[in-house]
């Protein structure tokens, strides 16, 4: 799904200057810290320490580099430190807790646990492997642990919020997106779904 969004991005003209703007737009508008989520080759082209600077100056917090294995970071580390940006790792269910200790120790701002093996989108269930997957990683690390890949309404985001610290949500608002029918239904469609979703949220917290 997130793939299909790509595609129709880059043949639109989309570019990582046109992702640093449109974070600078978010992080003006809300105040809230905003981190690129990409693959190390959007960066690697782009020029880490110019993307890094970039980003920076956009407000961005940080960076989640799916792709990137923490022995090969030294690159995107040694840009970001100067401008403070957070770098979050990716711990997977098939992780051994010694490269879960690495992950942890290379992370910043804080760990992103996948839910379950395989591609991203949208899961009937969360993945069973979740909660023991978020237990391991608070095992090595004092960081906050948020869980991703599969999650696409509120039942499912009350669900991961029991054990973690954070609900990552992506495909599920991209989805909604590529089926509307034009601009304004999708951005009506992405704004009920982060209303469900902050309601499932909600009722987590209150029966807490």
């Amino acid at each position: 799904m997130i793939q299909t969004a790509d595609d129709l991005a880059l043949r639109g003209g989309l570019r990582t200057a046109d992702v640093i703007r449109t974070i600078r737009d978010v992080s003006a508008a809300t105040g809230a810290p905003v981190l690129c989520m990409t693959y190390w080759n959007p960066v690697h082209a782009y020029g880490p320490g110019r993307f890094a600077a970039g980003l920076a100056a956009a407000g961005g917090a940080g960076c989640i580099l799916v792709d990137l294995p923490v022995e090969e970071a030294g690159e995107w580390l040694r840009a970001a430190a100067p401008h403070g940006l957070a770098t979050v790792f990716l711990a997977a269910p098939s992780s051994t807790d010694g490269r879960l200790a690495e992950i942890a120790a290379a992370s910043s701002g804080f760990v992103y646990a996948a839910s379950l093996m395989g591609v991203t989108g949208t899961r009937e269930t969360v993945g069973v492997e979740a909660a023991g997957l978020v237990s391991r990683v608070r095992a090595t690390t004092d960081l906050p642990v948020c869980v991703g890949v599969g999650v696409s309404d509120a039942a499912q985001a009350a669900e991961v919020a029991g054990f973690a610290d954070g609900v990552i949500v992506g495909t599920a608002f991209v989805q909604r997106l590529l089926d509307a029918p034009g601009l304004a239904a999708g951005v009506d469609a992405v704004r009920d779904l982060a209303r469900d979703l902050a309601e499932g949220l909600d009722r987590t917290v209150t029966t807490a």
